[in-house]
């Protein structure tokens, strides 16, 4: 089981200002799988994913990364084996979709993107083959929709060829559409390809449907379920996370929260 286990947390606990944040986290983020974490605005969310990118540090407990304690693995070794798309990305807005998806070769190159060899060449086309922007690889990112944009920096986590990659928010700022479209190739990049996916998501409804795993927090930064969505989703777990009394029922054999 334990080479089935990408992250674990043990009694983790995590502080800013004196002010706790996240209170004796006890999970495990399986290999293989989507694994989601929502929850309250403040609940702690972004702080996990921090925690988990080697962002933040001075945190008591204890997070592993396939079985290596994750403070002992250097950023240079880590990037080679996680990638990551914050919320907020920027770049130049000339730079062109190919050259910045290119960028998720670095790990790999000491050098610069001039050194980049046969097989980089082939991991940056077919990340952006994958991701569906390859038709896009000499226009400039200022010239993309925000959907385009977005599965652009997926294509660059992409390229790492890591197996697990990490979002944050991925929807966030995207219009109904173009969430839908970033979530089934997430889905999509986790079934066909095995890579295993951590992402923190705000829609419950879309949580459950595209989530293998969740952990859900409460606003005290306490886990308050974790497991299959189809499990432990129900309208008690939901007032202990969010404080609100919403109705939950089935909908082609599939969970669905009613928020109306």
């Amino acid at each position: 089981m334990e080479n089935n286990i990408s992250f674990e947390i043990k009694n983790l606990s995590f502080a800013y200002e004196e002010k706790t944040i996240l209170h004796n986290l006890n999970v495990k983020i399986l290999k293989g799988k989507i694994t989601t974490i929502i929850g309250p605005n403040g609940c702690g969310k972004s702080t996990i994913f921090q925690l988990l990118t080697k962002n933040l540090k001075n945190y008591d407990g204890e997070i592993r990364f396939s079985n290596e304690p994750l403070d002992k693995i250097s950023l240079s070794n880590f990037a080679k084996k996680v990638a990551i798309v914050h919320q907020n990305n920027t770049a130049p807005g000339d730079i062109t979709v190919e050259k910045l998806v290119s960028y998720g070769r670095i790990p790999h190159n000491k050098i610069s993107y001039s050194s980049y060899n046969e097989n980089d060449e082939k991991m940056i086309e077919r990340a952006m083959k994958i991701t569906g922007v390859y038709s896009l690889k000499d226009r400039h990112i200022q010239n993309l929709s925000g959907g385009q944009r977005q599965r652009v920096w997926i294509a660059m986590a992409l390229a790492q060829g890591t197996k697990t990659i990490l979002l944050d928010e991925p929807t966030t700022y995207l219009d109904i559409r173009y969430q839908l479209q970033i979530l089934q190739l997430v889905k999509m990049l986790n079934k066909k390809y095995g890579i295993t996916i951590i992402m923190v998501l705000h829609d419950i409804n879309q949580t459950i449907k595209y989530s293998d795993e969740i952990i859900a927090l409460s606003s005290c930064g306490e886990v308050i379920a974790y497991g299959n969505p189809q499990e432990v989703v129900n309208s008690e777990m939901l007032k202990k996370v969010y404080g609100v009394e919403l109705d939950v029922t089935e909908y082609n054999n599939n969970k669905v929260v009613i928020n109306f």
